[in-house]
């Protein structure tokens, strides 16, 4: 082989090597974008479609009224945020506590990982101040549907604190919610441990004339009320979330 043909040889090895740095690169990289390099992937046990769980929750409005609201759970594929639906103004600060327990506790139960899922809050309602706090075990239930894709069962409803721990704690004007899940059709009501009795103390006046002096005392009558029985719709006692969950998924 002659010095010219090795020549040419190496010119076209050069001419081969240019080509690719040019145009080689570029259609690979064009390969790679075609491609999700990075997608979006979610639990085993929680689907990527979005979907929306939606609970009744008895609550009361400023004057003392039990009203029936409708808690909102929305999953859709993200980064593991847990997000409040901003127009709502019922949600205070005690009501977003209460929701990241929520989500902490449904997180323990189910084992799911939600890292790559966001959570999205709401509440629909014509009561202008809501109790945050007593919604807890309703916003753990509901999350724990989500995540698990259950349906709930819309002829329960529940009221109670949630605590990280999974305990339901206790809450006020249990009566007025529990009438008020009645005028919507539910059939069962759960309350914390110890609340299915509600006690109330009536005041009670005595006077006695002494002279021209009239002295008054007040005392007070313990009252103890039946909330089943008044209100018109059954009442269990839960004492933790899990013992809620065979009442509500279905």
């Amino acid at each position: 082989m002659n010095r010219f043909t090795i020549f040419k040889i190496l010119v076209i090895v050069v001419l081969l090597v240019v080509a690719f740095n040019l145009f080689g690169k570029n259609l690979l990289k064009t390969g790679v974008n075609n491609t999700v390099t990075n997608p979006i992937t979610v639990p085993s046990n929680v689907t990527s479609q979005d979907r929306i769980i939606s609970m009744n929750v008895p609550a009361v409005d400023n004057e003392g009224n039990g009203v029936a609201t409708q808690l909102k759970v929305e999953i859709k594929p993200g980064t593991g945020k847990v997000l409040v639906d901003v127009n709502q103004l019922l949600f205070w600060v005690d009501t977003q506590y209460s929701i990241r327990t929520a989500q902490r506790v449904a997180q323990n139960i189910t084992g799911a990982d939600i890292s790559n899922i966001d959570l999205i809050y709401s509440i629909d309602t014509n009561a202008s101040v809501i109790e945050g706090p007593s919604a807890g075990a309703a916003l753990t239930i509901a999350t724990i549907a989500a995540l698990k894709n259950k349906t709930l069962n819309d002829s329960v409803m529940i009221t109670g604190t949630i605590n990280p721990d999974g305990t339901v704690g206790p809450v006020g004007a249990i009566f007025a919610k529990a009438k008020a899940s009645k005028d919507i059709g539910a059939k069962l009501f759960l309350v914390p441990e110890g609340q299915g009795v509600q006690t109330n103390y009536k005041p009670v006046q005595k006077c006695e004339n002494i002279g021209l002096v009239t002295f008054c005392t007040t005392d007070y009558k313990t009252e103890k009320v039946d909330i089943s029985k008044d209100a018109g719709i059954t009442v269990k006692e839960v004492s933790r979330i899990e013992d809620t969950l065979k009442y509500f998924l279905v």
